[in-house]
């Protein structure tokens, strides 16, 4: 059976030796981050802290930082629920084989929410700073709920079965927000919320929105989990748990989730935003402040024995990783499934997930001819354009399946390897130009605002990537240092940006220099502000890459030309990954609270022999 609430599953992690607690006062103020990053980094347990300073609440976090720990949480469910959503995908086997497909039925069942008023006298009221204010990153502009499940309902169809449960950052204080009277309410476009407010919007009504934190695990992962527009949620979370999602009204008519150990209620108003952020994300990168819209609290709901859930965000791999390995084991194919010819996708963690993904996908247009080249796979590259938030990626590298049966897009150094040993730079770059990319993204012309481009690969192996430059290689002054990252890949170290006039005339100079010399083995020079640190390891090199440059702009190519509005270079591709005004600032974590986590980990302290 699954876990009626979360201490249950804090009592059985911790009994299984999933999970360890944290008895010292800490500090919600960056310490209780920094301790969960430090954990998780060394791939350490669920943390429970029972003394969070400035409140009653007590507190977990890591709860997802593992697959493994994942994996043990939905132990009983996994195998039903990956059934259920392959019979969905290819019903056709249930009718092969209806005996083992029994067992979805009853999974299926679970699955309906349960409308329950036993709950109602077991929730006492309190205030948004009563709540463990809980600050990531030096810079952030308040404390935030990090892993909230936010509830919202279609106004034209009332009802849980029409609702939508997402994960969505809150700001519960700072900046204009009113103590315990607002709070900011960020979500990015592409998410089922934005429909249920434009609804209200056009009649002018306020939008009822309630804000769950903690309850079964399922709940939280079910907000996180990417179902087709108009599926709810709630379903999900029913399904993976194993119990019924169980919800009552309260008197003002907002929906509670009766498992949850937090509810805040409240409205959002047409057009009533308020100033929110910044907050430290999952880019690496701090997402700067913006208006988002304003939600006027009613009410704030807990448990007797409440335990506040967090996490903690930042440069990748972090514990949304591993909800998204969950994820990935959950669906398996089902999007492969719903794009015809594509048998592969991998939006890259490493990269910051929207701006890389990877795909494969088949290439069977003209198999009459000898010599294969894109076609199919353009298509199959359109299809995952235009697809949910698949169609936030920035950068795509589409490869197909016929050239190499064994290629795989989890493979990050592998793939690129066998993109750029069979890319045609003069024909196989598609560049989609003012177009929406993530909000998180602050490498194009504006929020929410940018460019994609399209890497197409068909074909025979075309070259053998250089590994090592020839003694006679040199760049030109102003060029401080340079390393051969993966083969065929040099990261190029060069003055610091100034403006676009400057950044024109430096790469005119570079190509003009690199003309001359042999470089046919040499497929893309990432110019960058640290070669070193570029060049260390695969997830250097796709974060700097592809999380500070903006396809449009800050591509460019030896012997570049333009025909027929495509444009194309004869020589290596160089993308100008430096960094740049209009940036964010990336992520630093503060010394002196590193310090202080340091003595956590001395004998005697709850973290000794864990980091």
């Amino acid at each position: 059976m699954g876990y009626k609430n979360l201490a249950e599953c804090v009592s059985d992690l911790e009994k299984n030796g999933h999970l360890i607690r944290i008895k010292e006062e800490v500090d919600p103020y960056l310490e209780m981050a920094a301790i969960h990053l430090r954990v998780y980094e060394n791939q350490g347990p669920a943390l429970f802290f029972e003394n969070v300073k400035g409140s009653k609440f007590p507190a977990v976090s890591n709860l997802f930082g593992t697959l493994e720990r994942s994996k043990f949480m939905f132990r009983d469910s996994l195998p039903k629920v990956e059934q259920l959503v392959a019979l969905r995908s290819d019903p056709i086997k249930a009718l092969k084989n209806p005996i083992k497909s029994a067992g979805s039925a009853l999974t299926a069942l679970s699955a309906l929410p349960l409308k329950q008023s036993l709950f109602k006298n077991t929730f006492q009221k309190t205030t948004i700073s009563s709540l463990p204010q809980i600050v990531n990153w030096p810079m952030d502009g308040g404390p935030f709920i990090t892993m909230p499940q936010v509830f919202t309902e279609d106004i034209d169809q009332p009802g849980v079965m029409h609702g939508n449960l997402g994960m969505y950052r809150i700001q519960l204080a700072g900046n204009e927000y009113v103590t315990d009277k607002e709070i900011g309410l960020h979500y990015q476009i592409h998410r089922g919320i934005g429909v249920h407010q434009t609804k209200a919007n056009a009649k002018g009504q306020p939008l009822k929105v309630s804000i769950f934190v903690g309850g079964p695990p399922s709940h939280p992962l079910a907000a996180v989990m990417p179902l087709p527009e108009g599926l709810s949620e709630l379903t999900f979370a029913g399904a993976l748990g194993n119990r019924r999602f169980r919800y009552f009204y309260d008197e003002e008519g907002f929906c509670i989730s009766a498992d949850a150990d937090f509810i805040i209620t409240g409205t959002v108003h047409p057009q009533e935003n308020k100033p929110e952020g910044p907050f430290g994300d999952h880019l690496g990168y701090y997402s700067l402040t913006h208006p988002f819209p304003l939600m006027k609290v009613n009410n704030v709901y807990h448990k007797k024995d409440a335990i506040w859930s967090f996490t903690v965000v930042g440069r990748p791999p972090q514990e949304d990783t591993s909800f998204g390995a969950l994820i990935h084991e959950i669906t398996g194919s089902a999007i492969p499934q719903e794009v015809p010819g594509l048998k592969e996708v991998n939006a890259v963690d490493a990269a910051g997930v929207h701006p890389l993904l990877f795909a494969i996908g088949s290439e069977r247009y003209t198999p009459y001819l000898k010599e294969r080249k894109p076609q199919e796979i353009l298509t199959i590259a359109n299809h995952i354009l235009g697809k949910n938030q698949l169609s936030l990626a920035k950068y795509l590298f589409i490869a197909a399946r016929e050239d190499d049966e064994n290629l795989s897009t989890n493979n990050i150094a592998l793939f690129l390897q066998h993109m750029l040993e069979r890319i045609d730079l003069t024909k196989d770059l598609h560049f989609y130009t003012n177009t929406t990319i993530d909000t998180l993204d602050y490498s194009g012309d504006g929020l929410n605002s940018g460019s994609k481009v399209v890497f197409a690969a068909a074909g025979a192996k075309k070259r053998d990537l250089i590994e090592k430059l020839s003694l006679d290689f040199s760049l030109p002054e102003g060029y401080i240092n340079y390393k051969i990252a993966i083969p065929g890949v040099l990261a190029v170290q060069g003055n610091k940006y100034e403006n676009k006039i400057t950044s024109k005339q430096e790469i005119a100079i570079l190509k003009g220099h690199l003309k001359s010399q042999n470089l046919s083995n040499l497929q893309l020079i990432v110019l960058c502000d640290d070669a070193e640190f570029t060049a260390a390891n695969i997830n250097n090199l796709v974060w700097v890459t592809f999380t500070r440059s903006n396809p449009a702009s800050d591509i460019d190519g030896v012997n570049d030309f333009t025909i027929n509005k495509h444009w194309g270079c004869e020589g290596p591709l160089i993308i100008d990954a430096r960094k740049k005004p209009h940036h964010a600032p990336e992520l630093i974590k503060d010394p002196e609270i590193e310090k202080k986590v340091d003595k956590l980990a001395e004998k005697g302290a709850s973290l000794y022999g864990i980091i």
